[in-house]
């Protein structure tokens, strides 16, 4: 039996039931997990030898393998100097459980997104052949010739018993995607026994993503976990050629999934795998004098260290130069700093420090995409790999701390500034997206700041307006609107004199940071940046926030970005080990394929329900509508809301 409440009834239930603080949509462990990662390179020294002489056997024999590496050799020394968008493959084992059509359709879809994302971003010097990875020879030898006297010093003199395979995060490799493997059983004769032949590689890859979904115990410990990644081979420069990523097989299935941020969840574990690890910060390379990405470099040396305040940062030329210019600074010093809540014994971590690079792609949690940026800090450290060339153009703007001096996001200056609120009051966030509560975390050290509510906090989304309307406030929620922190409540309201909070108002660019917003009932205002306005009809005021709204042209809600029509078709698709499959990107890619029927009856049901209820309060909205349009409206511009005493100033002109 279904049991139908009023409708007035259910959004009273449902507001009281709205939970008043923000979530978190992503945790990443990247480092926990590297850690127990062994990295496999190419042999080097005499090892390296050793790995010849076996090819060299084998070429002796067979004369067409010799004359097909002899043209592999030359095409590699011609493709050395031709930087094209890297080719990120992802293979999805043969072990893999069994997905659902919905989940296959989402992880696909979300992988092949954020590769193609990555091959506008990144350029390297490409693999001319087919990609084979390399075995790991403590692995598969139990010991090896060491005489420098004998034929075979150096080679493995005996087979550990016990190798089967090899692995990368638990996930096993094929045969034919690694280098073979030999013994030679004794030190004076050269003739070897293969363990196992060398593999036909992959083909058209510069870098192999071993995709795994499954509840895995980590997924399992925490809900905030929906993946994670390492890399698990190198090439002899140190960039990574191959890597595992698991996603939580709950993040395909969950109620909350969206494309959106999954596909911002894979950029972020991908950027890790690709060099954004402090496991390598060791082996970036000084290209700056160099022509080409990987060729006449050196090591930087030593990038990291801890400035004044014991805050460990990375100082790498191009993510100085940027940290410069965003921060409007000339400090000569001036490194990115890594957070330090998720900080190995080393002081170091994989992550930026959320307090001053807070909305990067890559800082230790991820939130609602709309507000996550893929930043200019980012692609410069990428840059500073020295295996990439990196397209900066194609960064994002990243507005928490602009302009705001090296010693932004300081624990000790954090309460200054605009960009941090002070108390657990209800603003806006930074972005203005979103309403928001003044809250702290476990990565901001005691500074707070204006983060997005649980539920209906967003002000573009027009679905939110009965859950978040504000009684008097003149709110409007819908695809232009925005927060404002403001007080305003209709005239002769029952209600006592509001609160200052942020709510929700149409806005509209005339300029650069200029623009009019509209409340219930009024035309287009002028809101001056920096200052307040009066509405006729209304008490209280609005502020209108500075260098916030109508600054930046690639700031818009998810829903209203558009893919960029320049992508370049970096030949990306997914293989499994039983097929190959390939992505027609001329045809956009839903989030997924069908419904049960279960959910389109819930569906139907939910949408009768509303009809019903709209028709119910449509006397009442017409009633509401022709008082509004009723209401004369006057602009009044002060410097400062008379309301100021009630809310520090700083905390006002937040508005974050």
């Amino acid at each position: 039996m279904l049991l139908i409440m009023p409708f007035a009834l259910c959004v009273s239930i449902g507001i009281l039931l709205l939970p008043r603080f923000p979530c978190t949509l992503g945790k990443c462990i990247f480092d926990q997990v590297q850690r127990s990662i062994k990295v496999v390179s190419p042999p080097t020294g005499q090892y390296a030898f050793a790995h010849r002489s076996l090819s060299e056997t084998a070429s002796q024999e067979n004369p067409a393998p010799r004359s097909s590496k002899h043209q592999r050799a030359e095409r590699r020394v011609e493709s050395m100097t031709d930087l094209q968008p890297i080719r990120i493959k992802a293979w999805i084992p043969s072990e893999s459980p069994a997905l659902t059509e919905w989940e296959r359709e989402r992880l696909m879809s979300a992988l092949d997104d954020a590769v193609s994302e990555i091959s506008n971003l990144l350029s390297v010097r490409r693999v001319p052949h087919s990609l084979l990875l390399n075995r790991d020879i403590n692995k598969y030898c139990k010991f090896i010739w060491r005489n420098s006297s004998t034929v075979n010093h150096m080679k493995c003199g005996r087979a550990n018993e016990n190798y089967r395979f090899e692995t990368c995060l638990g996930v096993i490799m094929p045969d034919e995607h690694l280098n073979g493997c030999a013994v030679y059983p004794h030190p004076e004769h050269p003739d070897p026994t293969v363990l196992k032949p060398e593999g036909t590689g992959v083909a058209d890859t510069d870098f192999l993503l071993y995709v795994f979904t499954h509840s895995t115990d980590k997924c399992r410990a925490e809900s905030s976990i929906l993946a994670y990644a390492a890399h698990c081979q190198t090439d002899s420069e140190g960039r990574p050629l191959a890597g595992t990523m698991i996603i939580c097989r709950e993040t395909l299935s969950m109620e909350r999934y969206t494309h959106e941020h999954f596909v911002q969840t894979v950029i972020h574990e991908l950027f890790h795998v690709l060099g954004f690890s402090k496991d390598l910060f060791g082996r970036w390379k000084d290209c700056s004098l160099s022509s080409q990405a990987g060729i006449d470099c050196w090591s930087h040396g030593q990038l990291t260290s801890t400035d004044e305040m014991g805050q460990a940062r990375l100082y790498s030329p191009t993510v100085i130069r940027e940290m410069q210019k965003h921060l409007n600074s000339t400090h000569t010093d001036l490194g990115a700093p890594l957070e330090n809540k998720d900080a190995g014994s080393d002081g170091l971590s994989s992550h930026w420090e959320a307090r001053v690079l807070q909305g990067s792609i890559m800082a230790a949690l991820l939130v609602e995409p709309s507000l996550i940026r893929i930043d200019p800090i980012t692609l410069a450290a990428l840059q500073d790999t020295g295996w990439y060339s990196v397209n900066l153009s194609r960064a994002q703007s990243l507005v928490w701390g602009e302009g705001e001096g090296h010693q932004f996001g300081s624990v000790s200056t954090c309460h200054n500034s605009t960009f941090f609120c002070t108390d657990s009051g209800l603003g806006c966030h930074y972005l203005h997206f979103h309403k928001g509560e003044c809250v702290t975390d476990q990565y901001l050290d005691g500074c707070h700041i204006f983060k997005p509510l649980a539920n209906a906090s967003e002000c573009w989304k027009e679905e939110n307006e009965r859950s978040g309307l504000t009684e008097g406030s003149g709110e409007i929620y819908g695809s232009d609107s925005r927060c404002f922190i403001s007080n305003l409540t209709r005239l002769n309201n029952a209600s006592a004199s509001a609160p200052v909070a942020g709510h929700c108002y149409r806005h509209r660019c005339t300029g650069i940071n200029k623009y009019q917003i509209q409340v219930m009932g009024s035309d287009w205002l002028d809101c001056p940046a920096g200052k307040s306005i009066e509405v006729s009809g209304y008490e209280g005021f609005i502020f209108c926030p500075d260098n916030r709204i109508c600054k930046y042209s690639d700031l818009a809600p998810t829903t209203s970005r558009q893919k960029a029509a320049d992508h370049l078709n970096a030949g990306t698709f997914i293989e499994s080990d039983d097929d190959v499959i390939k992505k027609d990107r001329s045809t956009p890619r839903p989030s997924f394929i069908r419904r049960s029927s279960a959910t389109v009856s819930k569906v139907i049901v939910a949408a009768v329900l509303s009809f019903m209820a709209a028709f119910s309060l449509l006397p009442a909205g017409m009633h509401v509508y022709r008082k509004c349009s009723s209401v004369r409206v006057r602009v009044h511009a002060v410097n400062e809301p008379s309301y100021m005493p009630q809310m520090p100033q700083t905390q006002c002109i937040s508005t974050n």
